[in-house]
């Protein structure tokens, strides 16, 4: 019975532990002004700070392939005994012309079970080769690893001399923590849209994915339209 009571106990420290990081964390973010079009400039950094270093980035030649690509800075990982992790980011796609859609924003989140204390913070990007991730993303919660498969992506010049199974993976994973960028494992994380901070972003209440990757005339603010050049930039496509 004892033996039970000291698991219930850790299960509730941990539980409590990972409430009050994700709490403090958004509130540190809304105190920063952590909105909308501060969160697409915080995505626009961090690609281009990874995309700066050619020895560690994402190989050009992904990007120039990929249907689209997600960039989620600030994710927080925390945990004792159970861990989670979570963030707010952005998600493009291709248009018909080969340039870049507007972004829709997105939610990730996942949890773990073993022994891990503290937190962490860091930048996710994912690298999406085809629509048909895209499209289960769009109808709803999308798992990954388990609605499509997914593998940590190759860096530099590690491209050429990357496994079959990470070109077989409809998605490669990558993150940056603590200055260190690599491919990442993030199988069993729930990736959906947020369809909250699209109507703020946009102006217009009940907007979707779906309009915002197909409507081309669609007005967004001028960060949005910086994020794209950034990116057609590094995937050597023309805005």
């Amino acid at each position: 019975m004892k033996g039970n009571e000291d698991v219930k106990l850790h299960l509730n420290t941990g539980l409590n532990f990972i409430v009050i990081v994700f709490v403090l964390f958004g509130g540190v973010c809304a105190y920063a002004g952590y909105n909308e079009n501060s969160k697409i400039e915080s995505a626009t950094e961090v690609l281009q700070e990874i995309m700066e270093v050619p020895e560690t980035s994402i190989p050009v030649s992904l990007l120039k392939n990929a249907y689209g690509v997600a960039v989620i800075p600030g994710v927080v990982k925390a945990g004792f005994i159970i861990g989670g992790r979570g963030g707010r980011g952005i998600l493009v796609v291709r248009t018909p012309d080969k340039t870049w859609t507007n972004p829709t924003f997105v939610t990730i989140a996942g949890a773990s079970v073993g022994f891990q204390v503290g937190a962490q913070s860091t930048d996710v990007i994912l690298v999406f080769k085809s629509r048909k991730s895209i499209d289960g993303i769009i109808k709803g919660k999308f798992t990954l690893g388990a609605d499509a498969s997914i593998a940590a992506g190759p860096v530099g010049r590690q491209a050429g001399a990357s496994t079959d199974i990470q070109f077989q993976a409809e998605i490669l994973s990558y993150s940056r923590s603590r200055g260190i960028f690599a491919g990442v494992s993030l199988e069993g994380s729930a990736l959906q849209i947020d369809n909250e901070y699209n109507e703020g972003f946009y102006g217009e209440s009940g907007i979707t994915a779906d309009r915002i990757f197909s409507d081309q005339g669609l007005k967004a603010p001028a960060v949005a339209e910086k994020f794209r050049r950034v990116l057609a930039s590094h995937s050597l496509i023309e805005k």
